[in-house]
Formats: structure tokens, sequence, C-alpha cells
């Protein structure tokens, strides 16, 4: 009876800490494409930002129909696949597949958003340079 005790106890200790590592999906909806100078930029202006931005961190982008870019990211046995539709005047990344990183009923590991920040931090910073 103490061994089952136990290991329920250490069943549910176990299940309880995998569930700390992920969190709630983050996607972006309709940023505003902003620069530096106010000027508006053209698609080809705004996909070439998103590319950038995207290579610079380990995305690798490529254009799924006009308009949307669908993004990959590979790291130590992780993947996440993104899908950025975007416009002159605004861009969204949203969630569309991963393998490895715990993706269940709308959650996922908190590594994942992580990502999704810094993807958004270096378009910003493209979109601003332009």
């Amino acid at each position: 009876m103490r061994f089952s005790v136990k290991f329920a106890a250490l069943v549910i200790a176990t299940a309880a800490l995998a569930g700390c590592n992920t969190m709630p999906i983050q996607n972006v909806s309709d940023a505003p494409v902003t620069t530096a100078t106010g000027k508006q930029l053209s698609n080809t202006q705004v996909r070439e930002a998103i590319v950038r931005a995207g290579a610079s961190l380990g995305w690798v982008m490529k254009e799924e129909v006009p308009g949307t870019l669908v993004g990959t990211l590979q790291l130590r046995g992780h993947s996440a696949v993104v899908a950025i539709p975007y416009t002159p005047r605004t861009y969204s990344i949203q969630y569309r597949s991963s393998m490895n990183l715990e993706e269940r009923g709308g959650t996922i590991h908190k590594n994942y958003n992580g990502w999704i920040q810094n993807l958004t931090r270096g378009i910003n910073a493209q979109l601003a340079a332009s």
C-alpha cells in the first residue's frame, strides 16, 4: 500500500511539473507596419523586411502565396512552422504546426512564445529601418 501511494504521488508531481513548461500559443494579429520615417512601404518591402528578420534568427521563409510567407524554425530536434500574412499596413504571425514542442489544446512549450517574440521584434526593427 505504501508503495502505490508514493508511486501515485510521484506520477502526479511529474505530470504537474511537465505542465509547467507549456503556455498558451502566442499569435500576432495585425501588427502595424511602421517605419522610422513614417513612409508607407510596398508589399515587396514588407516581405523583404520579414525575410531579413527571419533569416537573422534562423527562420527559413518561403512564399506560400503572394502576401503570405511560411516560416520554419528548427532547433535541436524541435521545429515550429508559422504563417505570416502581410500587407503594406499590417502583418500577423499565426501558429501552423510544431514538432517536439508539447503542443496540445492551444498550449505549447514556453520557448515557442519566446521565438515568436524575438521574430516580432526582429520584423519591427527591419521595418523601422526600411
